[in-house]
């Protein structure tokens, strides 16, 4: 089979595009995280959405089985091939055209391989804003925030990616393209297909371009890190500043001492933004209006006066802005350099943040002795990534960790996964939390879209 099976995608795709050297394979074969490691007959990077569809139709015919892969910087295995007989992993990082910009309509066409900071940049450059913003956005491709319905920073304002998404193309398991590339806000022409792509983690085709809301670039944008004594003040701020700042809020980013504590451990040259707290907010609006800074510093010296504050600084300049930002945007890298850990990407209801984060904090600290957690997120959006550490003597496991923490997640009424997906690190868990209705209507979606199961296997289901 294999060999009728590559000399085929060798006519479809050029030298560059067929990757058979194990080397070579090695980074498209494992995880962002290095945990998984799994196996492929060849890494395959088309340069247009003709040799995608030539390439499935190859793989329809040999009985091949595909993983879409966008940039590699998933936290849950979706795109690593494990334990898959007979495999490709499909890359996209070579589509990375911006096929259209309309100014005046607010939308960016661009392929899947496009990288997030690449539309980031168009986007400016045209005066307008594509706002999803997270810590990869040099090397996450579209096609792969697409199909995870990434979330990221901006979620409070402007919503994940599924918000984003007007138009989308996509590549059938049999190998049709499903052109629906339109830059229509109200289309009620029978199901929205699309929007079982969004989210869907490759399981039913790959998607190839789409075309994205832009908003209006923020003229003015006021950022800010305040310190807190515990995590009711975070909910209780959080609520004056809807007030105070509307929509004009973007973000409202929440971490611990101990997050912070670990990037000083790894980058010691870098200076403590504000003294010791339990808990810190990092806050942003933007707005094309004039006036943002001082309603913000107004709201902050609210929030000082009536002690919900502790303490607070206000960038004063981008560079000053860039440097409260990265106190966020670091604790993954962080935590990744201080050696293995239990991630949980969870969310719960927002009232509910404060009591979840207790209660998991203590079961977690009283059932493993010398586990650390770190817990962090989005507290517009009540996603937390209540991450742990291992205990350096190996004395628990990721799995036991997880079970603890999402068992209570469950008693929260919450979700395992808020923006990192299932894959394949936590697809064994979805049927403790979902419904068995709800993954028959998964699975009838699936099996309609993909009989033959190649899309992906072994990751959601």
């Amino acid at each position: 089979m294999t060999d009728a099976f590559l000399p085929a995608l060798a006519g479809i795709v050029d030298d560059a595009g067929l990757v058979t050297d194990r080397a070579r394979m090695a980074s498209y074969l494992t995880d962002w995280r290095g945990v998984f490691t799994g196996d492929a007959l060849a890494v395959v990077r088309p340069r247009t959405t003709d040799e995608v569809a030539r390439v499935v139709q190859a793989c329809a015919h040999h009985g091949v089985a595909i993983v879409p892969q966008g940039g590699n910087t998933g936290l849950a295995a979706g795109a690593t091939p494990l334990g898959l007989e007979r495999a490709i992993v499909l890359a996209l990082e070579r589509m990375r055209a911006i096929r259209t910009l309309d100014r005046e309509g607010f939308t960016i066409g661009v392929d899947a391989g496009c990288v997030l900071a690449d539309v980031q940049r168009a986007a400016e450059e045209a005066g307008r804003l594509f706002p999803l913003a997270l810590a990869a956005e040099g090397s996450a491709q579209i096609g792969g925030l697409i199909a995870t319905n990434a979330g990221g920073t901006a979620v409070l304002r402007y919503g994940s990616m599924r918000a984003l998404v007007l138009g989308l193309e996509a590549v059938l398991p049999d190998g049709r393209v499903v052109d629906g590339l339109r830059a229509l806000r109200k289309d009620n022409a029978g199901y929205d297909w699309k929007q079982l792509f969004v989210g869907s983690e490759g399981t039913l085709g790959v998607i190839t371009a789409a075309v994205l809301r832009l908003f209006p670039r923020n003229r003015a944008t006021a950022t800010a890190l305040v310190a807190l004594d515990d995590l009711d003040a975070a909910l209780a701020l959080f609520g004056m500043l809807q007030d105070a700042l509307g929509e004009t809020l973007a973000a409202c980013e929440l971490f611990s001492e101990r997050c912070l504590e670990l990037q000083l451990a790894h980058a010691p040259q870098r200076e403590r933004p504000l003294p010791r707290h339990p808990w810190y907010l990092l806050i942003e609006a933007g707005s094309s209006l004039p006036g943002l800074r001082d309603a913000l510093e107004a709201a902050l010296a609210e929030a000082l006066e009536r002690e919900i504050a502790a303490e607070a600084v206000l960038a004063e300049s981008s560079a000053q802005r860039d440097a409260l930002w990265l106190w966020r945007e670091s604790i993954t890298e962080s935590e990744r350099r201080e050696g293995a850990s239990a991630k949980h990407d969870v969310s719960v209801a927002l009232s509910s943040i404060p009591a979840f984060v207790r209660e998991a904090t203590s079961a977690v600290e009283a059932s493993f002795a010398g586990a650390r957690v770190l817990a962090f997120g989005h507290v517009g959006d009540g996603n937390v990534h209540f991450n742990v550490l291992l205990p350096p003597d190996g004395s628990a496991s990721s799995e036991e960790i997880n079970a603890l923490v999402h068992g209570i997640v469950r008693r929260f009424r919450g979700s395992i996964t808020a923006e990192h997906g299932i894959g394949r690190y936590r697809r064994d868990e979805l049927s403790s939390h979902r419904s068995e209705s709800e993954l028959s209507l998964m699975r009838a979606i699936k099996t309609a879209v993909d009989p033959d199961g190649r899309m992906n296997p072994g990751a959601l289901f």
